[in-house]
């Protein structure tokens, strides 16, 4: 039975902060101008800023199609599920948007961060929680955390200049492609 909740307590801001990973999934306000983008996310955590607001930072990926359906419609639905011996699902509702580097509100919540800071972090993600939802998670399956995969801070290393920091996060701007 799924229950519902207007805010993050400390119960489940310990499960969503807990998790190694989490899902993201946004979709344009006209089904036909493009289709519905479903996330997954590791190694950046989910962090808990506030009873009504989660964050986390982005890294380069396959495309940037949170950062579009946020500017034009705001939803977004984050999922995190646990693979761990004891099951359960959250959903966080909300509305997100794309954070600069540079923005104020990303230097006000820094410390939430430090653990994730990267120099081809490229912006950040917050969510305004409108409602949360809990569910079992029984059909999910058991898996065990090894390890975060190095792929993506390989290719982030070939791709890229990595960014110099800046009273302690990455610096601000577009990342830089590396010549040659």
């Amino acid at each position: 039975m799924a229950d519902f909740y207007d805010h993050i307590d400390d119960e489940r801001k310990a499960f969503i902060e807990r998790q190694h990973m989490f899902f993201v999934a946004t979709a344009p306000t006209d089904p036909n101008d493009g289709f519905p983008n479903l996330s997954p996310k590791g190694r950046t955590l989910l962090r808990v800023l506030g009873p009504n607001l989660v964050g986390y930072l982005d890294y380069p990926g396959s495309g940037n199609e949170t950062a579009k359906h946020t500017a034009e419609n705001g939803r977004i639905t984050l999922m995190v599920c646990s693979f761990e011996p004891t099951a359960g699902i959250v959903r966080i509702f909300g509305r997100g948007r794309r954070v600069d580097l540079d923005d104020p509100a990303l230097r006000q919540y820094q410390a939430a961060f430090q653990d994730d800071l990267h120099p081809y972090v490229r912006q950040a993600f917050f969510i305004d929680v409108e409602k949360l939802q809990t569910s079992c998670g029984y059909a999910v399956p058991r898996f065990e955390y090894k390890e975060d995969r190095e792929t993506l801070d390989k290719y982030c290393e070939r791709k890229y200049e990595p960014r110099a920091f800046a009273d302690g996060l990455p610096a601000a701007g577009p990342l830089a492609f590396k010549v040659g």
